[in-house]
């Protein structure tokens, strides 16, 4: 039973943190978030 759960974590973290996905321009989502993250910081405040 550890084996498995072990390797379906190992699964989830591939899943959301390191897949390629084509439709953001194949880099994974945690960089995609990250990036998002930064240019939404730095854009100023309109109104």
């Amino acid at each position: 039973m550890e084996e498995v759960e072990l390797e379906t974590l190992k699964w989830v973290d591939w899943f959301n943190n390191r897949r390629l996905l084509e439709p953001i321009g194949n880099i994974p989502p945690a960089e995609a978030e990250e990036a998002f993250n930064v240019n939404f910081n730095t854009l100023d405040m309109v109104a």
